[in-house]
């Protein structure tokens, strides 16, 4: 981490810390009120609520050069009571990836439902961090596959991309596209190791398929990259989707996925075959 880093880190967790009072964490007033010269909590009660020594702590908010886990970061968050954009900022600046946040409402789900919606009969899906099928619109269940068909437990892109047989019989490139989602979901099991879900995922693919345990083995790691794929859809017939992928900026473990008619007459075969 850099200097520039560590001092940004130190007046971050000075600012925050600033802000609180006692009786916002659970602790019990002041004996004598007034007499606290710390304007908010102190550092020892800092350390006290995240489980971490005085010392650690105070090296940290002095910008010294010293280790800090996930789990420590994550563990200050709570205790200074940051909301989701202040917990995340804090682990930036501590060198980490964001953390997740799960989304939580029916509110939440019925927006990126009405956003997925309006896009037809562009086919658009929302995944969560595991690559779980969150939304989805009536172009996507038609044109490539219905998760609300899937078991519950299996409504997850990765799952289906190495299991759906009718799926992998309309992709004209099966096996480039299955290696670069595998390679992104390798990214999000470094980002989240031990995560009960993304490491169910990976054993129960890994009996599953011969392909995925093999290409697993392999390591790969690769972002995104735009791409058009081309499938053969037994009634709408051939069409070319151009890949485009977004993350919520309100919560960014939700990756919306959008793939876009390449040509007028991919969006017109789309069109017929929807209205038809």
């Amino acid at each position: 981490m850099s200097e520039n880093r560590r001092t940004e880190l130190a007046e971050f967790l000075k600012a925050h810390r600033s802000r609180l009072q006692p009786s916002d964490v659970g602790l019990p007033a002041d004996v004598i009120p007034g007499r606290r010269r710390t304007p908010g909590l102190r550092r020892e009660e800092v350390a006290e609520l995240a489980g971490v020594s005085l010392s650690w702590y105070t090296w940290l908010e002095q910008g010294r050069k010293i280790a800090a886990s996930p789990q420590v970061v994550d563990a200050l968050a709570r205790a200074l009571h940051l909301d989701a954009t202040q917990h995340r900022q804090l682990r930036r600046l501590a060198g980490f990836a964001d953390p997740v946040v799960r989304y939580r409402t029916g509110d939440e789900i019925s927006r990126l439902q009405r956003l997925v919606d309006t896009m037809s009969p562009t086919p658009a899906v929302v995944h969560d961090a595991r690559l779980d099928f969150v939304a989805w619109n009536t172009a996507f269940s038609r044109i490539r596959t219905d998760p609300a068909a899937l078991p519950p437990d299996r409504r997850n892109l990765l799952w289906w991309m190495y299991t759906d047989h009718r799926n992998r019989a309309m992709m004209r490139r099966w096996e480039p596209a299955a290696r670069a989602i595998l390679s992104q979901f390798r990214v999000l099991l470094g980002n989240s190791p031990g995560d009960p879900r993304l490491t169910q995922v990976v054993a129960e693919l890994s009996t599953a398929s011969a392909e995925f345990r093999t290409w697993w083995s392999e390591y790969p790691v690769q972002d995104f990259q735009p791409t058009t794929i081309g499938i053969d859809h037994p009634e709408a017939g051939p069409i070319d989707l151009e890949l485009f992928q977004f993350r919520l900026v309100e919560n960014p473990e939700l990756l919306l996925v959008v793939q876009l008619p390449a040509t007028d007459a991919d969006r017109e075969r789309i069109n017929t075959y929807l209205n038809g």
